[in-house]
């Protein structure tokens, strides 16, 4: 059984664009504005699931998606750090945040390390691929790294290296421990 799961990454918002840990603000009107001019050019699903964030659940509607919000697709807990920008948090802790960025295991700030993360996503995106069929979700930039990296295998390490700007689509094809990354072209049907 072939399963499709296509991940749309959230329009444009006012802490993505200050490089702010999300404070679980609304979409700017331009990006709820490219996210409606996409709606139709998306891929029909059985299921259609979206991060619990308030920028997540806002693109999903005006992708004219009725989405179900899903705890394991939160965004990752940054602890004390949230609400803050990388300019603030560099300034104020710049080892903790070194620290961060270079080991996936630690959590300086007191939340959810990268390594949880990724195996929270990797074990839904294996809930998806017993389940068959095509799954839409809109989720966090982070969910989507994470599910790049349980794709190719490679660990946590390189999950800061991947670059997922808003409105992107990323597609998986197949199931536990055998999906193919998709990248570029049209969705698969």
């Amino acid at each position: 059984m072939t399963s499709r799961v296509s991940l749309v990454a959230p329009a444009m918002s006012a802490s993505l664009r200050a490089a702010r840990f999300d404070d679980d603000g609304p979409l700017e009107p331009g990006g709820a504005a490219r996210a409606r001019a996409m709606a139709g050019a998306l891929p029909v699903a059985a299921r259609m699931c979206v991060s619990p964030t308030v920028r997540c659940r806002e693109t999903a509607r005006a992708l004219g998606l009725e989405a179900v919000a899903e705890g394991e697709l939160a965004q990752l807990d940054v602890g004390r750090w949230r609400g803050r920008t990388l300019e603030e948090v560099a300034a104020a802790e710049p080892e903790a945040l070194a620290r961060w960025l270079s080991d996936p295991r630690a959590a300086p700030h007191g939340g959810e390390p990268v390594s949880a993360l990724c195996a929270r996503v990797a074990a839904r995106l294996d809930g998806w691929g017993t389940e068959g069929g095509r799954t839409l979700a809109v989720v966090e930039p982070e969910i989507v790294r994470a599910v790049a990296v349980a794709v190719l295998g490679t660990g946590p390490d390189p999950f800061w290296r991947l670059d997922v700007p808003p409105l992107t689509l990323v597609e998986v094809v197949g199931g536990p421990g055998r999906w193919r990354l998709r990248l570029g072209g049209e969705p698969a049907r």
